[in-house]
């Protein structure tokens, strides 16, 4: 007879006490642990059994170090955000609100990939469900194969039998195993479920995509754990109120973790956006204050973004600080820079900050355009339509130099603009031959006011 017992979970590390304790030793989180009834059984499946057997140490002079074979999905930006498309043996969580496209943007995927087995598991939907929502998108794949089912041995027996090219999971929190006996969703059954997932990546080199939930503080559900033993985390991001939808990497083995692929939900699905520059830019038809354009990169891709300020005087000297797509605290630190430095009595001023899109940008080289944009519409003074910048401000009110300011340049220069504000100390950097763009070089914040609002 199975041995019942009650196990303790950290829900931030995974980690396990007999007993529920306050704070958790490995990772020093409070209030984290969760119980849980667990039966531990003893008939591991023998695909698991076969996978330990199989398993020998070899000499790291044996391995073979050419480069590995990527899968192209034929999306252009998912492709993108991992590195180059899908490495085999690859486990990829991918993580999202609900309601935000996660499923829509995996059958887009799996439905587009010619010529390859595609076994597209689901325990949140019908086939019905599935197949309304790929008529919707209007692609027809006779390789992608549909399995509704929930319980991880039923799973690895089909996917031994079906030898597919790619796998699908919709998703985590859905799977069940026999090894463990707890709900499905809990934080025992989600870490054992991957490491199944995992071993059968890693033993037949078939890459692997897991969606995920998220808390309503924005994590992944589930042990932390999980981000660990996975090879790659992407973030889908995006407002209900704009159409465009952005999948962030923020762990990647095989690629860079801080790039993105910008995606636009239509009533086809998810359209891809090459051109991010042209559309987070709008169109005005006549000078406003308040408005500036920063040349911006994200990950190997430069583009430029439309930041919007404005600033009012505070009601009963109560002053408000808000910010959509930036962080508050250094919006706080560019006030007292432009009211030291600068000469700009911000205290009693109410202060609105936009990153027009709905996109989320951490890169300091927007600085220089962020306090150009609050300054503009506290002076009333709109800034040359035609002008960007690509620069940090330092608290002493120095222009400090920023990274790739080569390719800031030439992507502003091939939107149009005919003037770009650069910190002084990029120029040894900077090749002004064939550019037809200014390249305007200030050290510090009173020469860049000096020549915008003089």
């Amino acid at each position: 007879m199975s041995k019942l017992k009650t196990i303790y979970y950290c829900s931030s590390c995974g980690a396990q006490s007999p007993q529920w304790v306050g704070r958790c030793n490995s990772c020093g989180e409070w209030n984290t642990f969760q119980e849980e009834v667990i039966e531990s059984k003893s008939n591991v499946p023998d695909f698991i059994k076969e996978i330990d057997r199989n398993s020998k140490p070899v000499s790291i002079s044996q391995i073979n170090t050419t480069s590995e074979h990527r899968m192209l999905t034929g999306n252009e930006e998912f492709d993108r955000v991992l590195g180059g498309g899908l490495v085999e043996g690859a486990l990829v969580l991918i993580g999202g609100e609900p309601g935000i496209g996660k499923s829509t943007l995996m059958l887009q995927i799996a439905l587009q990939l010619d010529g390859k087995r595609i076994l597209y598991i689901t325990g949140e939907e019908s086939e019905r469900q599935i197949k309304m929502r790929a008529d919707r998108l209007g692609i027809q794949n006779e390789n992608c194969h549909i399995l509704v089912e929930t319980n991880t041995q039923k799973i690895l027996q089909h996917l031994l039998s079906f030898n597919p090219d790619l796998v699908i999971v919709d998703s985590i929190q859905t799977l069940q195993t026999n090894v463990i006996e707890s709900s499905a969703g809990s934080i025992s059954q989600i870490r054992e479920t991957a490491s199944e997932m995992q071993k059968y990546a890693k033993t037949t080199g078939v890459p692997v995509i897991i969606i995920g939930h998220i808390t309503k503080d924005g994590q992944l559900a589930g042990p932390k754990i999980l981000e660990h033993m996975v090879d790659t985390v992407l973030q889908f991001e995006g407002d209900r109120n704009y159409g465009f939808r952005i999948v962030r990497a923020s762990k990647n083995r095989y690629g860079s973790a801080s790039e993105l692929g910008i995606f636009e939900m239509t009533d086809k699905g998810l359209r891809e956006v090459n051109n991010p520059s042209e559309i987070l830019l709008s169109q005005h038809d006549m000078d406003v204050s308040g408005i500036a354009v920063a040349a911006n990169i994200e990950g190997m891709r430069p583009m430029l973004i439309e930041i919007q300020s404005l600033v009012s005087s505070a009601t009963y000297n109560n002053a408000q600080r808000s910010a959509t797509g930036f962080d508050i605290r250094r919006l706080n630190m560019l006030l007292a820079v432009i009211e030291k430095r600068g000469g700009f009595k911000m205290l009693n001023k109410d202060v609105f900050l936009n990153i027009a899109g709905g996109i989320r940008v951490d890169d300091p080289a927007i600085d220089l355009a962020v306090v150009c944009a609050i300054v503009s519409s506290a002076v009333d003074i709109p800034i040359e339509k035609l002008s960007c910048f690509a620069a940090e401000v330092g608290l002493s009110g120095e222009i400090r130099p920023v990274n790739r300011i080569e390719q800031r340049i030439a992507e502003a220069q091939k939107l149009g603009f005919n003037k770009i504000f650069i910190s002084a100390y990029n120029n040894k950097v900077v090749s002004p031959k064939n550019k037809s763009i200014e390249i305007i070089e200030v050290k510090k914040l009173q020469d860049v006011f000096q020549n915008l609002f003089a």
